[in-house]
């Protein structure tokens, strides 16, 4: 054991972890990745564009295939995202009808 580091016991692992590794460890652990269509890793912030026209249910239209989603935020669901479009309130769309710009 070096440096100044303090030093934590991972029960998992049985291992002693520099405390920064296991704080990194676990965060990793609580994320879901989210991926779009064809397999890209979707993030916070990122445009995406319907791969085919999806009916809005409550708001009486269709979004058309090819319309651009600006700032998705990711739900912490690993098939949903959460949207905003003009006219849709909470709008959520599944990451399967979504590819990455």
């Amino acid at each position: 054991m070096s440096g100044d580091e303090d030093y934590i016991y991972d029960e998992d692992s049985g291992e002693w972890l520099p405390a920064s590794e296991l704080a990194a460890k676990r965060a990793a652990e609580g994320t879901v990745e989210v991926r779009d269509a064809v397999g890209n890793l979707l993030a916070d912030g990122d445009q995406v564009t319907l791969i085919k026209d999806l009916e809005v249910k409550g708001a009486g239209q269709t979004l058309k295939r090819g319309t651009l989603i600006k700032s998705i935020r990711l739900t912490g669901d690993a098939q949903e995202i959460d949207c905003r479009f003009d006219g849709i309130k909470g709008l959520v769309l599944r990451a399967e009808f979504v590819k990455k710009r």
